[in-house]
């Protein structure tokens, strides 16, 4: 079966986290990162795989509003790959609340928001459970914050383990709902069905036999929320610490 990026010289796929990755936690990417990636583009093919939903990740990909985050990347996997494209169009997508049920996602969610009432942590602010398509976001402070308060609070988050310690609650509450718990970005951890990492979107790009899959992420740590595709064996793995080590990496690897 011919391969839908025959025009490109080298036949490997780059996937990229978003957040600490290609951006600034929840900012925007650089014009200069931008267009290195339509370098890399030229050459070999391109994807993110994000845990936010597209919107989001939209915002922070095409800053300027012109154009289609999907269009501008070869695949396009947002909440993880739940919500896929391939070459701007859609491919089959899950749904977490079908997955988990009502009834069990119901007691789910009293227990966070009951768990959040009682922390004792400087400020709160609001959205402390966002609902996605293929999982749900929990955030201790709210995704309501500011970028102040959000780069505040990792700092508090990291001396005392709030979040690990709310992850660590939930597997003991909850210990046969097949959840997983990941931890990434700033403020919030991801809660999704076991198997729903980002390793899912590996899965829908396996028609295509690439000779290699890098991965960039951040959150390669055990916990983190590119720990288990970062070590998949079917990837080539970097860690990076910032969109700029990124960027060095990349024209490295492809002399740009």
């Amino acid at each position: 079966m011919p391969s839908d990026f025959a025009d490109r010289p080298l036949h490997k796929l780059c996937l990229f986290d978003v957040d600490g990755t290609l951006t600034i936690p929840r900012q925007a990417a650089t014009p200069e990162l931008l267009e290195l990636l339509k370098e890399v583009r030229k050459k070999a093919v391109i994807g993110f795989v994000g845990g936010s939903d597209l919107a989001k990740i939209s915002e922070q990909l095409v800053p300027d509003g012109k154009g289609n985050v999907v269009d501008n990347f070869d695949y396009g996997f947002a909440e993880n790959g739940l919500t896929a494209y391939k070459m701007g169009k859609p491919l089959l997508s899950h749904s977490f609340i079908k997955q988990v049920g009502e009834e069990p996602y119901k007691k789910l969610c009293n227990f966070i928001l009951h768990y959040i009432a009682d922390l004792d942590i400087p400020i709160k602010r609001g959205t402390f459970i966002e609902f996605r398509n293929g999982m749900i976001n929990v955030s201790p402070i709210g995704r309501n914050c500011s970028v102040a308060e959000r780069n505040e609070y990792e700092v508090y988050d990291k001396a005392h383990g709030i979040r690990p310690a709310m992850v660590k609650a939930l597997q003991e509450k909850f210990p046969d709902y097949g959840l997983t718990y990941s931890i990434g970005g700033q403020i919030s951890f991801d809660v999704f069905p076991t198997g729903w990492d980002k390793t899912y979107c590996l899965n829908l790009v396996a028609d295509e036999h690439f000779d290699e899959i890098h991965f960039f992420g951040d959150k390669t740590f055990k916990g983190g929320n590119d720990y288990e595709i970062y070590n998949d064996p079917r990837t080539i793995g970097h860690s990076v610490n910032s969109p700029a080590d990124t960027m060095r990496i990349l024209r490295e690897i492809f002399s740009l």
